[in-house]
């Protein structure tokens, strides 16, 4: 065969590309289905609207590596998750600590999460808590000191303590869950509250279920297995 017959029965040159193989052009090329939300996680429109946000409690160990917590509200900033509070402490376990964290998103995002905090190098393990896990939070109140003794039978009410008290103000300091805390605020109100310091939850999984997966309660300094291990 003559090389004018190859061309002949060949397609053109003007129809094969430089480099490459020749493909579909972009508007003919098949898209996948849904779209990405406002953490880059793809989505389906529908599924997502079936999900309302709800409140979950996150606990995580990490190593007590320096910069921990930054990474961590790094990672909630640069997905735009909102963090409702964050409390972070010692465990049994020298060198290792738990963050607890409040959020409130849809089920996808919680899931999101979870994943993204488990790729973090410090965090040894994360899960979220029941419903029925223990959970408390720590409120300092400073309020004016004008009625003591109305201010001390608002204390007892709600089992708090009186940590300083002076002719012109009075700090107590209560413990309890969300919704204590919130009616004792409103209880110390007609005083004329100051100042204010409000922990947020920390918490614990109910019985001897561990806390987060792994994690062996009652023990002290002994490790939680590495991440390689299946949860």
């Amino acid at each position: 065969m003559s090389s004018d017959d190859f061309h002949a029965t060949d397609e053109s040159d003007d129809d094969l590309p430089k480099h490459g193989l020749k493909g579909p052009e972009p508007e003919e090329r098949p898209h996948p289905e849904g779209r990405r939300n406002s953490q880059g996680i793809r989505i389906d429109p529908e599924a997502e609207a079936e999900h309302e946000p709800r409140p979950a409690v996150i606990s995580a160990l990490v190593e007590n590596d320096p910069g921990v917590l930054s990474r961590v509200s790094g990672l909630f900033s640069r997905r735009q998750f909102n963090i409702e509070s964050l409390t972070v402490g010692p465990t049994t376990v020298d060198n290792h600590s738990r963050i607890t964290l409040v959020v409130e998103e849809p089920e996808p995002g919680i899931d999101q999460i979870e994943k993204q905090l488990a790729k973090l190098k410090p965090v040894i393990s994360v899960g979220e808590l029941d419903d029925d896990a223990v959970r408390t939070e720590l409120v300092l109140l400073k309020v004016e000191g004008d009625e003591p003794d109305k201010v001390h039978a608002i204390t007892e009410m709600y089992d708090g303590q009186t940590l300083d008290a002076g002719p012109k103000t009075i700090t107590v300091q209560l413990t309890g869950d969300e919704q204590k805390i919130d009616d004792a605020i409103d209880a110390y109100r007609q005083f004329g509250i100051i100042e204010i310091a409000r922990t947020g939850y920390t918490a614990l999984a109910r019985g001897d279920q561990a806390t987060v997966p792994g994690e062996k309660p009652g023990t002290a300094n002994e490790p939680t297995r590495p991440k390689n291990v299946q949860r």
